[in-house]
């Protein structure tokens, strides 16, 4: 597998085995895009993620192990509240924006819990679109 200079990492430690799962539906062709919240970005970040469309970036698990190749097809927001279908179909919610939610609820979860991410209706998304590059 050929390593892209730009990294993507799914997953964190005591992530209950979400990245894995994660990389398992990009592998799959199950899943398209991803998403944060816009204010657990510092201006560098959101520089460089919107640096990355167009590219072709290498997909990391949590233990630093590259396992895919990506390439990001677009970067744009959205909010929480209504989130731009697109986002929803390519995480696997099909046009169940209400299971989208909640799923990303149950994923931050712990942010949430510790005041780290405020979660509204209002709350702006950083959506990446991608497709898998087989190389």
């Amino acid at each position: 597998m050929k390593i892209y200079k730009l990294k993507s990492t799914f997953g964190w430690e005591g992530d209950d085995g979400l990245g894995e799962q994660l990389i398992q539906q990009i592998l799959a062709g199950e899943k398209s895009a991803t998403c944060a919240p816009k204010s657990l970005y510092s201006k560098d970040e959101l520089r460089d993620v919107y640096q990355t469309a167009g590219q072709l970036v290498t997909v990391y698990d949590k233990h630093d192990n590259p396992r895919c190749n990506i390439k990001v097809t677009d970067v744009f927001e959205t909010t929480f509240g209504a989130p731009d279908m697109r986002l929803v179909k390519g995480e696997g919610n099909g046009d169940r924006i209400e299971e989208f939610q909640e799923d990303h609820r149950m994923a931050w979860a712990e942010l949430i819990k510790s005041g780290e991410l405020e979660l509204n209706e209002d709350t702006v998304l950083i959506t990446e679109l991608f497709v898998l590059v087989k190389d």
